[in-house]
């Protein structure tokens, strides 16, 4: 089930109470939302940034939400209130 939904990525329940699926989007947006495009490729990307940059923070010793990447696109994630 869908929890959320933004600009560049979208959050879904899982099977676990505590974990999020977190799947990166094509989606490309400029000048509050006027201007919209496809990119193919830029979920992707997103993905493996947020995946490197989460795992380099972990690997300090700081806590992060990031459990691991499912797909290209997608990470399981613990579930947070920000």
């Amino acid at each position: 089930m869908k929890l959320y939904e933004g600009k560049s990525k979208a959050i879904y329940s899982t099977k676990h109470e505590h974990l999020v699926r977190v799947v990166f989007k094509d989606d490309a947006t400029a000048f509050n939302g006027v201007k919209k495009e496809i990119l193919s490729g830029k979920g992707r990307l997103n993905c493996k940034i947020s995946t490197f940059f989460m795992k380099m923070v972990k690997d300090t010793g700081i806590p992060v939400h990031f459990v691991e990447e499912l797909t290209d696109n997608e990470q399981l994630c613990r579930k947070l209130k920000i």
